[in-house]
């Protein structure tokens, strides 16, 4: 017979979770409705969030003592523990190449085969064991009761070692995602300790707050027995929900066109049309005829040095007047010699990863993305098709 659960609890970590995991809903359903085109990326944001949120849901059933009512639903949510980190690096890799990986499902493997085995092993359990698995969790003071339950002890070690799974995926795909970023940064010539806003640096941050989130598990894990500390993580991914919706809602205009988000950003600005007109002439002139575009290392405040006005002003320029950002002013321009030189006969016997290092990519991929997103086809096709047509 299952015992009178203990009464319900309510504080501010209840209902700073509570309201975390409402929040975490929404905003995962935005994100999901929002992954086309540019925004494919959104796709793994809101898979990792909404398992968030319903990570979050978990723990805040087992600290309220809900969960003595819902007992059927004793650690329903451990399999979303293994898709947080891959979704996360996914979302990152998806939105810097503006494509998703073509084995990405492979990442989500680990927590697919884990569901398997919950619903294989741990949920059709009896309500006695889930009680017992409860209190383990919850509330280790409280006796436990007599409970049968299928399989030996050794199947169940895949659960009873779940937060060393969770803990060491958590390690692999963070520093995989940042050696992926300080390449991204590097590629593009820019700081990975930029304050300039831009793709990068949002993805940076949102790496940043994760690999927080890595270091506080690993605290209470070292900190609390059982899992009585699960309520300060669900807290800290709560707050990350709110850091998370508080830049979505700040940027009012976050997923509408390019270009009246240029209009909102730059509606203070000093730029002054003769300045305007002035850099946009020495702008061409220096393209032309320096190319500093050829340099792996080229940069914004590179440039706008060059051109004597701020990175401030040419950024606004670059974004209002021609409809770009810097890195793909920057590839538009880099692309275009490519082209140049594996049209040219006498390029034929020169690599394509060399043509990519002439025009500035320090890396094949690289050069490979930027050269599909702006021409539609890569650069071998080019050439071969280049080629065919001298015939």
């Amino acid at each position: 017979m299952i015992p009178v659960s203990p009464p319900i609890r309510t504080d501010l970590f209840s209902l700073f979770i509570l309201l975390g995991c409402v929040q975490g809903l929404i905003l995962a359903y935005v994100f999901l409705t929002h992954t086309r085109g540019s925004n494919r990326s959104n796709l793994f944001l809101g898979i990792l969030i909404l398992a968030m949120a319903v990570i979050i849901s978990d723990v805040w059933l087992g600290y309220t003592n809900y969960m003595f009512r819902v007992l059927w639903l004793v650690d329903f949510s451990e399999p979303l523990n293994l898709l947080m980190a891959p979704t996360a690096f996914l979302y990152t890799q998806t939105g810097l190449n503006q494509r998703i990986p073509k084995r990405a499902w492979l990442h989500l493997m680990p927590s697919a085969i884990y569901l398997v085995y919950m619903c294989v092993l741990v949920y059709p359990q009896g309500l006695e064991f889930k009680y017992n698995s409860n209190i383990g969790s919850f509330h280790p003071e409280l006796e436990r009761i007599a409970a049968t339950r299928y399989g030996s002890d050794w199947m169940f070690q895949p659960k009873w070692h779940i937060n060393d799974l969770t803990f060491a995926s958590m390690v692999v795909y963070t520093v995989a995602g940042f050696v992926f970023l300080v390449r991204a940064f590097r590629q593009r010539g820019v700081s990975f300790f930029s304050a300039e806003k831009s793709s990068l640096t949002w993805f940076r941050d949102i790496s940043l707050q994760l690999s927080f989130l890595v270091l506080v598990f690993f605290i209470v894990r070292v900190s609390f027995p059982h899992d009585l500390g699960d309520h300060i993580i669900a807290a800290f991914i709560s707050l990350i929900i709110y850091i998370t919706s508080f830049t979505v809602l700040r940027k009012s205009l976050f997923f509408q066109e390019p270009n009246d988000r240029v209009m909102r950003k730059y509606e203070k600005s000093s730029l002054t049309p003769e300045i305007q007109s002035a850099t946009l002439g020495k702008l061409q002139a220096v393209m032309l005829a320096e190319q500093p575009f050829l340099d792996p290392g080229f940069s914004l405040p590179a440039l706008s040095k060059r051109l004597g006005v701020s990175t401030h002003h040419l950024s606004q320029i670059l974004n209002e007047e021609l409809k770009q950002s810097f890195f793909d002013f920057l590839g538009a321009y880099r692309i275009r010699e490519a082209q140049r030189l594996l049209a040219d006969e006498a390029n034929a016997y020169i690599k394509i990863e060399e043509i990519g290092q002439m025009v500035g990519y320090n890396s094949k991929s690289a050069f490979n993305t930027a050269f599909r997103k702006i021409t539609g086809t890569t650069p071998s096709e080019y050439r071969k098709k280049y080629a065919n047509q001298k015939f």
